[in-house]
């Protein structure tokens, strides 16, 4: 049987919690399809950098390296300066693994309410390519005559064509073959690109002669649309069901992906991946680490639990994927009350267990 070798890193709040279950679910994936898990643990977090002041250490990230994935639980603990595990853990696995793609499915399943008024499962259902190694949040720039008031802050979005080329190639290719009209649910699989090309004439100019040339070369059976970013967030909520894959830069990337998130649910559901194609990619679930909800029991696993379903799509194990992804249709359907913490009707134990049953079922 194959065997992947897997980074668990549980991290802060909740994260630990999630994580447990998470990992219950893919060892009944593994059982039930046949393949084996060589889980290595990680203490990186919080806890960790307040005993030692470390963050990721070079020996540790160069140990991550040698894995086939990383699960992730959560990063970000109350008694941490906002921003140091943040750039020191999460910043520092991207960059260094150079994961440049972020992938962001926005799904809404069965049972599950959106604030979106006569939506449902049908209308939303899409995916966000996002950049995930260039733009502003790269920290180019800096603070001139500080504290004066002469104060000049300055952070520049940087992009090249060898960033911006390799993300759209990726994109165009998932939408060709994930697309809907890959999955039998549209009449043409299409990729938007979201820009801003009216203001930064710049930087999305150079995205959206990329994203013509590449299209028209390569992938000539993939429609080619163009939204600008803010009419985005009008559709996301006006008409969801327009969109099937988007490929954006960073920052764009980053909002317009929270945005999608409360309309399939929340952040008890979202789950996403920093992705490098040729080598290692990590998992986690959006939501954060909820520290308010540590140790209560009562925090929703289910994003963990399709981010790690996200991960065996990505190691190749296909139909390991897809039946998680329809073990939590199954539990959000028919068993949950809410995805909401303390309000589901299930502690978070019995919510992995329900996942993990319904998938040997």
């Amino acid at each position: 049987m194959k065997t992947y070798n897997l980074a668990i890193i549980p991290g802060d709040g909740t994260g630990p919690e999630v994580m447990v279950e998470a990992v219950k679910v893919l060892k009944a994936a593994a059982d039930k399809f046949g393949f084996n898990c060589a889980l290595t643990d990680y203490d990186f977090g919080g806890e960790r950098y307040m005993k030692t002041g470390e963050t990721l250490t070079d020996s540790g990230l160069d140990e991550l390296r040698q894995q086939d994935a990383i699960l992730l639980g959560a990063i970000g603990h109350p008694d941490v300066k906002p921003g140091i595990l943040e750039k020191g853990i999460l910043l520092k696995v991207r960059f260094a693994l150079d994961q440049y793609i972020n992938l962001r499915p926005v799904k809404l399943y069965p049972g599950v309410e959106t604030p979106l008024k006569d939506k449902g499962p049908e209308q939303i259902d899409y995916v966000v390519v996002r950049e995930n190694s260039g733009g502003i949040y790269t920290g180019l720039g800096g603070i001139a005559m500080k504290g004066t008031a002469h104060e000049v802050a300055v952070q520049s979005m940087v992009y090249n064509r060898f960033q911006v080329e390799r993300c759209l190639r990726f994109a165009f290719d998932y939408a060709r073959k994930h697309g809907k009209k890959a999955q039998g649910k549209g009449d043409e699989n299409t990729l938007g690109l979201v820009g801003k090309t009216n203001v930064l004439t710049y930087v999305y100019d150079l995205w959206e002669r990329a994203f013509h040339e590449i299209g028209e070369a390569d992938f000539k059976g993939v429609r080619r649309d163009y939204y600008h970013v803010d009419a985005t967030c009008m559709w996301m909520v006006k008409s969801p069901e327009w969109f099937d894959v988007l490929v954006t830069g960073n920052m764009f990337g980053d909002i317009i992906t929270d945005l999608g998130a409360i309309t399939q649910g929340g952040m008890g559901i979202a789950a996403g991946g920093n992705i490098n194609p040729e080598g290692v990619s990590m998992f986690e679930p959006i939501g954060g680490s909820a520290p308010k909800y540590t140790g209560k029991g009562v925090i929703n696993p289910l994003a963990a639990i399709c981010a790690m379903a996200m991960m065996l799509e990505t190691l190749g194990e296909n139909e390991a994927a897809e039946k998680v992804e329809d073990a939590v249709k199954g539990v959000t359907g028919t068993k949950l009350k809410s995805l909401a913490a303390g309000a589901m009707g299930y502690s978070t134990s019995e919510v992995g267990d329900l996942v993990a049953e319904q998938l040997v079922r």
